[in-house]
C-alpha cells in the first residue's frame, strides 16, 4: 500500500503571519512530528499569491494580503521546513486557491492510486484542508483518505470541528 501525505499550507503566514492563531502555532510540533515519522510519498503545497492580490475574488472577501510568492510570509515554517528536509525527497505544489485542482493529477501521475492511502494535515482545517480533501475524494473515490485532527487547525477552534465533521460526512476518515 502506497501511504502519501498531503502538507497543507505549513506557511509563515499562518502559523504565526498575518493570518496566524495560537491553534495554528500549537500544531507545528505535531506536523514535525508526523512529517518525521512518515514512511511514504510527501506532498506540500503552497497557498500562493501574487501582489494584485487585493483584486482577486479573494482578496475581496479576505482583505489581509498573505503568502505573496516569495515573501517571508510565503515560505514554509522553519520547524515544519527542517523536518521535510530531512526526508529523502517532497514534491512541491503551489496552489492559488483554496484547494488545488492539480493535485490528483500529480498524484496521478506519480503514484499507483488504486493501492494508496492519502492523509492530510496542515492550515486551515476548514479552508484549506477541507478543500483539498473533498478534491482528492471528489477523484480517488475508492482509496481511503485521511485527516489527522491534531496536526490541523482552523481559523477559530469551532470552524476546526465543523470542517472536521463535514469531511466526515463525505466519508474521510478523522483521525
Amino acid at each position: 500500500m502506497k501511504k502519501i501525505l498531503i502538507v497543507v499550507d505549513m506557511q509563515n503566514d499562518f502559523v504565526d503571519g498575518a493570518l496566524g492563531s495560537k491553534e495554528a502555532a500549537a500544531i507545528v510540533e505535531n506536523v514535525v512530528k508526523k512529517i518525521e515519522s512518515f514512511d511514504g510519498e510527501i506532498y506540500v503545497t503552497y497557498d500562493t499569491h501574487y501582489e494584485d492580490y487585493m483584486q482577486t475574488s479573494e482578496g475581496k472577501n479576505l482583505p489581509v494580503a498573505h503568502c505573496i510568492r516569495e515573501s517571508e510570509g510565503w515560505q514554509l515554517n522553519t520547524a515544519v521546513k527542517e523536518a521535510l528536509d530531512k526526508k529523502e525527497s517532497y514534491t512541491e505544489i503551489e496552489k492559488i486557491t483554496f484547494g488545488s485542482v492539480d493535485l490528483p493529477f500529480v498524484l496521478a501521475e506519480e503514484n499507483d492510486m488504486d493501492n494508496a492511502q492519502i492523509e492530510l494535515i496542515g492550515l486551515c482545517t476548514d479552508i484549506c484542508v477541507v478543500s483539498n480533501a473533498l478534491i482528492l475524494k471528489a477523484s480517488f473515490p475508492e482509496i481511503d483518505i485521511s485527516v489527522d485532527s491534531s496536526c490541523c487547525a482552523g481559523v477559530t477552534p469551532e470552524k476546526h470541528l465543523a470542517a472536521l465533521e463535514t469531511m466526515r460526512s463525505c466519508q474521510i476518515i478523522v483521525k
